[in-house]
């Protein structure tokens, strides 16, 4: 019970039908009257104490007959005023007495210049409208509203992405706009199979949340159980796609990312033609893309920009440096802690001559070392940008060569942690990198209890947890574990483009 309330219980329900989750309680939900004051007083009471709600009253033949109503900062005043009072107030309604029940249908089609306009029956709707962004035109003697689409769209630019950065390649990245997000990956995919399926998540925010895919590519079964995992939300809100990211996981407790994120909208694009699901979310600028491989995560978007022998080359380095970042230190540690005979003998003689008056064992200064150098890359990622990467290096040099002085460490070890923190920046994708990061501490202490024989026995359980992983029922080491021959080429090295493919 302790584990189900604190990390949450996965819904055990089959598929359900596809619904828009109601952000209010249906029982108080009721209808509109067509007494305006009474439907303006219905809004009052719901949004108590909401000083920024503003109740605009229009007189039309002497009569208050209708009322703007929008929040504060969320609608475009501008837009208001030129589109929707301005030919109110200075063009009439022409009808000397329009009657009950065609006031909104003359507005509607005659003086409202806006592209989207809905109508609102029962109090959900409007409350909801309103809560977007809309305006909200109530009538006296109609039961229906007409919701105006004149939303206030403040957001930042386009610009470049900041956690997957290339050197070659499109410069332009997701922002928190959802509509700027899909036009994105709309101008890169111009068909109509590509589908885009909404969903609100969240009682309280009320996130819009989007399911993309291209239809006929995407696995139909998959889809489904990604919209259905979605919908088995059920939360107050929602403020970033990490949240949708642990409940679409199916093994939450695994080191390895199960889910992609990413900002760039090429590699979404990219993602979508190989038959992948991407989720977008209102407010985040990082789209989530499944199912995910190990390799996927290994893979950057630079390595389809450049000529293939050169990112070949790259992606060889980049596998050699992903697992020094894993394996070195524990290899140092079996080494001068069991396995010294391995070492050739003046490699040996220099590493125990810099050892000489170091009071702690070789797995015991590492971790130290190593807990210290994740503390100055935390430190470097908080700090300020304009002295995060001064006082992070500073503070390495610093350290390094104190407590080298002090005798409480080696300078091999402190070498030794230098290229193993070199080596964890090398990972294209920043949650794959922190795997491997806190893989490491463990590995260190199997390695200073049993030496070699302790690293095999962990890596042999590691590899066995990584072919069983199956996100979304796609295997984790998919095209290597189970082999994927024609895949296989664009894994190890990058495949030369040959008539649209890869050869």
């Amino acid at each position: 019970m302790f584990w189900d309330s604190w990390f949450g219980k996965r819904s055990k329900q089959g598929p359900v039908k596809h619904k828009i989750q109601p952000l209010s309680d249906p029982e108080i939900v009721t209808v509109l009257k067509k007494g305006l004051s009474d439907n303006i007083g219905m809004l009052q009471r719901s949004f108590e104490r909401c000083s920024d709600m503003i109740y605009r009253k229009i007189s039309v033949h002497g009569h208050n007959r209708i009322c703007l109503v929008y929040i504060e900062g969320m609608s475009d005043t501008q837009m208001l005023n030129q589109m929707l009072l301005e030919p109110l107030l200075t063009e009439g309604l022409h009808d000397e007495t329009p009657e009950k029940g065609v006031l909104s249908a003359i507005l509607e089609k005659r003086l409202i210049a806006a592209a989207q306009i809905r109508k609102a029956s029962d109090s959900q709707s409007l409350e909801d409208g309103i809560l977007n962004g809309e305006i909200a035109v109530l009538f006296e003697g109609e039961e229906e509203a007409l919701l105006v689409n004149f939303i206030k769209m403040e957001q930042r630019g386009i610009g470049e992405p900041t956690s997957e950065r290339v050197v070659r390649g499109p410069r332009d990245a997701f922002t928190e706009m959802l509509s700027t997000n899909t036009t994105l990956l709309r101008r890169r995919i111009h068909s109509t199979r590509l589908k885009m399926e909404s969903l609100i998540i969240g009682e309280l925010t009320g996130t819009r949340v989007m399911i993309t895919y291209i239809e006929g590519s995407a696995d139909a079964n998959m889809v489904q159980e990604v919209r259905r995992r979605l919908q088995n939300i059920r939360t107050e809100g929602i403020d970033g796609s990490a949240k949708i990211e642990e409940q679409l996981e199916d093994n939450p407790y695994s080191p390895f990312p199960q889910v992609q994120n990413t900002e760039r909208p090429d590699v979404a694009a990219s993602s979508l033609l190989e038959g992948k699901v991407v989720i977008m979310m209102d407010q985040s600028p990082f789209v989530l893309i499944v199912p995910m491989s190990y390799w996927a995560g290994l893979q950057s978007a630079e390595d389809y920009h450049e000529r293939f022998f050169y990112m070949t080359f790259v992606r060889w380095i980049r596998y050699i440096f992903v697992h020094m970042s894993l394996l070195l230190p524990s290899l140092y540690v079996a080494l001068t802690t069991f396995h010294p005979q391995v070492v050739p003998t003046s490699l040996l003689v220099s590493i125990l001559s810099a050892r000489e008056g170091v009071p702690f064992p070789a797995v015991i200064e590492a971790l130290f070392m190593e807990l210290v150098f994740e503390g100055l890359r935390e430190a470097g990622i908080r700090l300020p940008q304009q002295v995060g990467p001064t006082v992070s290096i500073v503070g390495a040099l610093v350290i390094g060569q104190a407590a080298v002085e002090a005798g409480i460490v080696s300078a091999p070890m402190v070498i030794i942690v230098s290229a193993t923190g070199i080596a964890s920046f090398v990972f294209p994708r920043y949650n794959m990198g922190t795997a491997y990061r806190i893989l490491k501490f463990p590995l260190l202490i199997v390695a200073g209890c049993l030496g070699f024989y302790g690293i095999l026995l962990f890596l042999i359980a590691l590899s066995v947890h990584m072919v069983t992983l199956q996100p979304f029922g796609i295997p984790y080491m998919n095209p290597v574990a189970p082999a994927v021959k024609p895949r296989l080429k664009d894994v190890l090295i990058r495949a030369r483009y040959k008539g649209g493919e890869t050869e």
